[in-house]
């Protein structure tokens, strides 16, 4: 596994999963309607949007050498952006949170341990 990927999920892991369950198990909802708090959201959100998108294309790029099948890097990807929207607005009951979290967590130790 290239260096890179590996620095990437070791930053999803930190910037990503962590700091989302930390969020969410805070219950510190934002307000939809709040502009200041969207615009909030959406500064803190936009690197690790990059991030995903940035794992993403590494993944793409090594499938070849990769246990993962192309669906499930979409999948990954639409469950890590969920993750991050639903700790900000926690807005589904924490079974689902979780699942998605350890969705995330498998794909990304498979991964790891190619």
């Amino acid at each position: 596994m290239p260096e890179h990927l590996h620095d990437i999920i070791n930053q999803i892991y930190k910037n990503l999963l962590e700091k989302s369950l930390k969020r969410y198990e805070a219950g510190n909802k934002v307000d939809r309607k709040d502009l200041d708090e969207f615009e909030r959201v959406k500064e803190e959100t936009a690197p690790i949007f990059e991030l995903i998108t940035e794992w993403e294309q590494e993944v793409t790029e090594n499938m070849a050498n990769l246990n993962v099948m192309p669906n499930q890097v979409e999948n990954t990807k639409d469950n890590m952006e969920l993750l991050l929207l639903h700790s900000y607005y926690i807005d589904v009951r924490r079974k689902r949170f979780m699942e998605l979290y350890h969705s995330i967590d498998y794909i990304m130790n498979r991964i790891l341990n190619d």
